[in-house]
């Protein structure tokens, strides 16, 4: 069982100390909006490469907001997964742990009693209904108490293997990973490769490395994410629990500052990932960290920063980069404690893109007016966006939106769609 934390404490300890003498000895660090040099290549490992397999993606222009569910109690709330609002499309289930008797293999166990007698047919059925709606659910590996050793072929195989099986025995689009005791890029990459030809096209890989994880080219996490840029969907780094850390452009940035969040996230978009790889994570709340919170309207300016290079601070990227993969927040449960703000602000963000001028247009000649009916509501429009609230008039009814959406008919859309029916008008 889980002891009771405030979050998943992720100062720099053991590892993370140990990693950051690494990084002040070794030579090749973070520079000029890249790294100074290339990155160490891992050997390949002895088992035989899988067939190429494309990295998943949200659909269209969609964004992904990442969110941790807790499979235990904390001390912040427990809920069960059709609690979790429509805003949150990847939903990261933490946590699977090692499976005993079987190096590197993982398993997951429903902490059903701390979760107020959530059953595993009621889990299942959850995961099922977010899946229906278009949404993901991956099972992430690790977190700060977890430890998963993949450290040779045999447990690469174990590994995926059984990540496999969980995904088949619950419903998983995919894996998170979220190791934070070390990790070894030769074989977790050969572990994530084999899963993905399991698992093909659709696979969802996911991973949250701490900062000190891309100081320098020599770290694990970061030999693995380009060892893995094929098949990986979005990796998150945590802005948080980290300390002062440096930028692309070599300067050192205080952590809970938009430049924090911008000048370390164009290490990883200047690295080789494509920019809908690339995501910022946040603690939800203040209490969900032990440090590094910062007001969401921080992210939100650290967003349109790096995508058109509006609300920067000191730090403002070379070229816009246009969308990047989202936002990611530890966690669920902690968003719920204040209202559910990150799904609203930064769902809402996410969902909308950046708020750019317009320039006015010239008016037009008045025409005579049309009988305009009893309808008072705006007109539902395919091409417009609506966000939570937003009332629009169809085929004589008044609908009300339940959460952002765009081009989804209100009169298609039923009891559980995103429209409600509020009557005729």
């Amino acid at each position: 069982m889980r002891t009771v934390l405030p979050g998943r404490t992720r100062g720099l300890t053991g590892r993370a100390l140990r990693a950051l003498a690494s990084v002040v000895a070794a030579a090749t660090v973070v520079a000029g909006g890249a790294l100074a040099a290339a990155p160490a290549t891992a050997a390949a490992p002895s088992a035989a490469p899988a067939a190429p397999v494309s990295a998943a993606a949200p659909s269209g222009s969609t964004q992904w907001l990442t969110g941790y569910w807790h499979n235990f109690d904390n001390g912040s709330v427990t809920m069960r997964l059709s609690e979790v609002p429509q805003a949150y499309n990847l939903v990261a289930i933490a946590f699977a742990d090692n499976l005993a008797g079987t190096p590197g293999g993982i398993t997951f166990n429903l902490a059903s009693a701390e979760l107020g007698g959530y059953t595993e047919a009621q889990f299942k059925a959850d995961v099922a209904a977010i899946r229906a709606q278009g949404r993901k659910v991956v099972i992430s590996v690790g977190g700060e108490k977890g430890n998963v050793i993949v450290s040779n072929a045999t447990e690469a195989k174990n590994f995926a293997d059984t990540t496999y099986a969980l995904m088949q025995k619950y419903g998983f689009d995919g894996v998170d990973i979220d190791l934070e005791h070390g990790i070894n890029a030769t074989y977790m990459s050969s572990a994530l490769h084999q899963l993905a030809a399991k698992v093909g096209p659709s696979l969802i890989l996911t991973m949250a490395p701490q900062t000190i994880d891309y100081q320098a080219t020599s770290m694990g996490y970061y030999q693995l994410t380009l060892a893995i840029k094929d098949i990986l969907t979005i990796v998150n780094t945590q802005y948080y629990n980290s300390g002062s850390m440096m930028g692309c452009n070599q300067q050192v940035y205080s952590q809970g500052t938009v430049d924090f969040l911008t000048a370390l996230t164009c290490i990883q978009l200047e690295m080789g990932l494509r920019p809908d790889q690339v995501g910022i994570g946040v603690p939800a709340v203040p209490r969900a960290a032990g440090g590094g919170y910062q007001p969401l309207a921080n992210v939100v300016k650290a967003v349109d920063c790096l995508e058109v290079g509006t609300g920067c601070g000191a730090f403002k990227p070379a070229k816009p980069y246009g969308k990047i993969g989202g936002v990611m927040t530890w966690s669920i449960n902690w968003d719920k404690t204040n209202g559910y703000q990150v799904a609203s602000v930064i769902g809402g963000r996410l969902a909308s893109g950046p708020t750019t001028p317009t320039e006015p247009t010239n008016p037009t000649n008045p025409t005579n007016p049309t009988n305009p009916g009893t309808c008072t509501a705006t007109a539902w429009s395919a091409s417009a966006v609506y966000t939570g609230g937003a009332r629009v008039s169809h085929q004589g009814r008044t609908y009300e939106a339940k959460w952002w959406t765009t081009n989804e008919n209100p009169a298609q859309s039923g009891q559980w769609g995103v429209w409600k029916d509020l009557g005729a008008c």
